[in-house]
């Protein structure tokens, strides 16, 4: 089954606004967990605005008492990710094109253009152990170029999916996501997902998009937990998932 990877960022963002501490990150994440999410995805901005350091410290001890769960940080490389990545040794980090003040990451790495900067990076990570993604828009001809530099697997970007969804442009534009996917595998890449996918969006894309190993859902996830609860959330999305019968 696809994993779930559930991001904490909305859950630190909440927290920042005061000083007292509360939604504790650590504790959301062991809620998350226990409620059977296959592992925790953090973006740490230079500016602070949603986890920080200390967060990312304290969920990747946190996640060794879940030999089965993985951690993934993900961020632009070029904006101090590499330090965490140096410090904490994720499982996975996922490599994102955003510039510091962005709102949101909002598209993917321009290859072959990107190629050149993003190697060092690439290996640098891999030397130190960790899964490299890379986070990708669905353009098929772009995946032989990110297995070349060394990722081992891309991200698609799936907000322009969740756009299209419920509406005509929904069937070509999944037929572009499959493509890419395809694409990906034929290149020995692994492929995740991410990027305003939702309860409502969550099963078409994955019966759609083939070997689909891990979606990483926070906003989404986060908002509808405010409705049914945290736990009850991630089961209502592992639901989904199951829903879509399709293989990781």
């Amino acid at each position: 089954m696809t994993a779930l990877s559930v991001n904490l960022n909305k859950v630190a963002l909440l927290r920042n606004t005061r000083t007292i501490g509360i939604p504790s990150v650590r504790r959301a994440a062991v809620i998350c967990l226990e409620g059977g999410a296959d592992g925790i995805t953090v973006h740490p901005r230079p500016d602070g605005r949603h986890v920080r350091a200390p967060d990312v410290a304290e969920l990747s001890e946190l996640i060794r008492a879940w030999p089965a769960c993985e951690f993934n940080i993900e961020g632009n490389p070029f904006h101090g990710l590499i330090d965490f990545v140096a410090q904490v040794r994720p499982h996975q980090c996922t490599f994102v094109p955003d510039e510091s003040g962005a709102f949101t990451s909002d598209h993917g790495w321009n290859l072959p253009a990107d190629a050149e900067r993003l190697a060092p990076v690439i290996r640098q990570a891999r030397d130190l152990g960790v899964r490299v993604s890379l986070f990708m828009d669905p353009v098929p001809g772009a995946m032989a170029a990110a297995a070349a530099l060394g990722a081992q697997r891309i991200e698609l970007y799936t907000e322009p999916y969740a756009q299209a969804f419920g509406t005509p442009g929904q069937a070509p534009i999944l037929a572009r996501y499959a493509a890419a996917a395809t694409a990906a595998h034929a290149a020995g890449l692994g492929v995740n997902a991410g990027h305003d996918l939702n309860l409502q969006n969550l099963a078409t894309f994955l019966r759609a998009v083939p070997g689909v190993d891990e979606v990483s859902i926070g906003h989404a996830l986060i908002a509808d937990a405010l409705e049914y609860g945290l736990s009850a959330t991630v089961r209502l999305y592992l639901a989904e998932i199951r829903k879509a019968g399709g293989p990781a």
